[in-house]
Formats: structure tokens, sequence, C-alpha cells
């Protein structure tokens, strides 16, 4: 499906454009307070009318600039182990391939039946997150480590570029057990291995046509200048509360999903 095509398919009303602006700006600022802005863009584009294959590639576009803020704010710490890690950052390259490519695959009414279920999964996950926090490991290297840490990078790459939501707290869980570094070290990397996923999954997207080009130029400014909000957001609202909003989020996507199956 070619990007005119989706442009036709895809015309957007103020009423449109104004709630995907909305559901960017909640999922900048979600992103900056605890994570999970990926469950706001994918139901909005869901709420208006966008086929699900659609809604995750585009998703995946909307989310990427975040990504690429992180890694930056944490370079000083990259600049350490970049070299370390370029071997987590081609098995994540190689997962994320070809977790885009089993998407394209499928047709929008076999991955609409999944969609309730990975929902259900992602909530589940971001709801642990808390939970999931990688304890300090001494070392002052984010090494690749073990061939098990490699093959969890590597099906964490491929859920990423399947589907996404929840993935940083899956890969931050995984580099927990598997990398040596403290925290901030831990979720550099990450952050760097995010980008690398991202990316490899929006070229795939791109070149097979699925992306909704006019919803993703909506909701990117929202995104960011939510992302910006955040951080006023951080300081006044608990993160609890943000993140009570986004599993609540979640559960009402994959009671939608199953109410239309």
């Amino acid at each position: 499906m070619s990007g005119a095509t989706l442009m036709t398919i895809f015309d957007l009303s103020v009423l449109d454009a104004a709630l995907l602006f909305a559901a960017g700006f909640l999922s900048g600022a979600c992103n900056a307070v605890a994570g999970g802005g990926t469950f706001i863009t994918f139901g909005a584009m869901s709420l208006v009318g966008v086929p699900p294959i659609v809604a995750n590639a585009t998703s995946s576009v909307t989310q990427f600039p975040g990504y690429i803020t992180s890694t930056l704010a944490y370079w000083t710490d990259i600049e350490h182990f970049w070299r370390g890690a370029l071997l987590l950052c081609l098995i994540s390259a190689a997962g994320a391939l070809a977790g885009a490519f089993i998407l394209l695959a499928l047709s929008n009414p076999s991955f609409r039946v999944m969609v309730p279920w990975l929902l259900l999964a992602a909530t589940a996950l971001f709801g642990a997150g808390p939970w999931l926090k990688p304890a300090p490991k001494p070392g002052h290297e984010a090494a690749v480590g073990s061939l098990a840490g490699s093959l969890a990078q590597f099906f964490t790459a491929v859920y990423g570029g399947f589907f996404g939501a929840g993935m940083g707290v899956m890969m931050l869980a995984t580099l927990g057990l598997t990398q040596a570094g403290d925290y901030h070290r831990l979720n550099a990397l990450k952050n760097m291995l995010a980008v690398v996923i991202a990316a490899v999954a929006i070229i795939v997207f791109v070149s097979g046509g699925v992306v909704a080009w006019p919803q993703a130029i909506v909701m990117i400014p929202g995104g960011a200048l939510g992302g910006y909000a955040g951080v006023w957001i951080a300081k006044r609202v608990p993160q609890n509360v943000v993140r009570g909003f986004v599993i609540a989020v979640g559960l009402f996507l994959a009671f939608y999903y199953f109410a239309k199956g």
C-alpha cells in the first residue's frame, strides 16, 4: 500500500486531528514520566479508524524522536561502552528486522485477533515495571555478556519490531539479568538499543507502505510538546498516577479489541 493511498484513505477531520495531537501530547508526557506512550498513540489511531497494522507501524514512527532524545541525554554514559555494545546493536537490528517482517506478513484481521492479547501482556508487563527494575551490578562496562543475554535481546528485539508496547520495560529487565553496570548505565544501553530496533522497524514499515503519514505528522509535534511538559508533570503528579492512567488505557484498548473481535 503506497503512502499516497494511505493519504486518500485516512483523510483527517479537524476532530480526528485534535484527538491525534492530544494523544501525541499525552504520549510524550507519559514517556517522560513513566513510559507507556505507545498505548496512547496506538489507541488514538485505532479510535479514528486506522487499521491495527498501520496504527502499530505509525506508532513506531511517532515514538522514534523520543528514543533519540532519551539516548542523547545519556550520551556521557554511552561514550564509555558503545564499542562493547555493537554486537548487541547488531543482534537488536536482526531481531527487529524479523519482527517487522512478521508483522507485514500478517493480514489486518489476523493481527487484530492478536492485538487484545498483546495489549493485555504489554499492560501487565508495564504494570510490573517497578518490580522489574534491575538491581545494581558490579562492573563498569555494559558489555555484551553471555549467550543467554544475546538470545534474550534478540527475542526482545523481535517483539519490539513486531509490536513494541512495553518493550522498554522488557528490555531493561532482561539487560538487568545479563549485563554489568548500574541502573543508569543499563537504562542508557536500553535507550541505545531501542533506537536501533525502532530505526530498523521504521525502515521496513516505510518500505512496506504501512505508515499513515498524516496521523504521524499530527502526533509528532504533540509528542515533542508532551515530552517537554512531562518534566513539569513529573514534579507535580506522582508517577504512580501516570502509571495507573497508562494501565487503564491499556486495559480499555484490550477490551475495545475484544469487543470488536
